[in-house]
């Protein structure tokens, strides 16, 4: 189980960046599709950007894990949220749903829950 929550923590902070670095446009389009404003895109970002960074230093420091996986669960499910509330299609809302579900996961195995 270390390893399945290693590998996923490895996995949403990477993803993360990816998509805040070479997929940029795309969340410019759907910022602005939700009406959002420029300086709540750029907190959220640099808020997935600093929580990613604080998964990829939990597997150096464990102790950090937990709040960096439920911080990222946060912004997932609030993401979801939107997709929803926006009526976007599945497959739209389907990228943040895994990952809500990947932090729930890390979440729950630094906890101790499973």
């Amino acid at each position: 189980m270390e390893n399945i929550s290693l590998t996923l923590q490895i996995i949403v902070a990477l993803s993360v960046y990816y998509v805040w670095i070479f997929r940029y446009h795309n969340v410019i389009a759907e910022f602005k599709q939700f009406g959002y404003s420029d300086i709540f895109r750029n907190f959220v970002g640099a808020s997935k950007m600093s929580i990613s960074a604080l998964l990829i230093t939990g597997i150096y420091f464990n102790k950090i894990t937990l709040l960096a996986s439920l911080s990222m669960a946060f912004f997932m499910l609030s993401a979801h949220l939107v997709h929803i509330k926006f009526k976007n299609p599945f497959k739209q809302r389907l990228p943040s749903l895994i990952f809500f579900l990947m932090s729930l996961f890390i979440s729950a195995f630094n906890y101790g829950l499973i």
